[in-house]
């Protein structure tokens, strides 16, 4: 299937590198449109609303956002400007409304959102709600639907049966690994130091791993859980 549109779902700004920054990279390079849609935003009480802010995001960290996408060859990016770590307090239909607006918009062929089971419930509503907007009933139907595993979110919930992130896909991201390196460099506010899972050497160890498990020749690979396939 010839791929034109990518549509990635992040719940915060670092979420889209970690979960798919070598695929995004990949996407790009083998000729489609990738389009990030952030859906929070860095609004009082989380952020400090005297700092100058663009689309909802302090000074500080919007110049990351975008230094990030011009690293991954990124061709658009949409703010819904919802509340960070706060999503349960806004009401359904304005969330799945504004996603089937953007839906309708990029009518995307492949989507990416992140593991329900995710720790953060930004991460768990974000893809509750992305899942409602593809139902294939409209006059655009998304051919495959993908969910990524986020570093610090997926691996730290409750362990349990309906929270666990069982991948079945794995793509090989072997000649993309030094651009979601450099992608998330641009992150610096969200960084840390190894061993905390947010450190560019966990991003590396969990690329090695899920590159081993396919027995990847690149070297490096991300790890999905495919949701739905359409095959016309």
């Amino acid at each position: 299937m010839q791929v034109k549109n990518v549509l990635v779902f992040a719940p915060h700004p670092d979420d889209e590198v970690l979960g798919c920054g070598g695929v995004i990279a990949r996407h790009v390079a083998e000729g489609a449109d990738v389009y990030i849609c952030y859906v929070t935003s860095g609004f009082p009480p989380v952020y400090d609303n005297t700092i100058a802010v663009q689309n909802g995001w302090p000074h500080n960290l919007y110049p990351e956002i975008k230094a990030s996408q011009k690293v991954l060859g990124v061709r658009d990016v949409f703010f819904l400007q919802f509340p960070v770590v706060a999503l349960e307090t806004v009401p359904r239909y304005e969330l799945t409304g504004k996603i089937q607006e953007l839906i309708n918009q990029v009518q995307p062929d492949v989507v990416y959102i992140p593991h329900f089971g995710d720790m953060q419930k930004d991460h768990a509503i974000t893809s509750e709600s992305v899942m409602v907007c593809v139902r294939p009933k409209g006059a655009h139907t998304v051919s495959q639907v993908y969910a990524y595993e986020t570093l610090s979110e997926t691996e730290w919930n409750i362990p349990h049966s309906t929270n666990a992130f069982m991948p079945n896909v794995f793509v090989d991201i072997g000649k993309f690994m030094d651009k979601k390196i450099a992608a998330m460099k641009c992150y610096q506010s969200q960084l840390s130091d190894f061993p905390n899972p947010r450190s560019l050497e966990a991003m590396a160890s969990l690329a090695k791993l899920r590159a081993s498990t396919m027995n990847c020749s690149g070297g490096a690979a991300e790890a999905f859980m495919l949701i739905r396939e359409y095959r016309a």
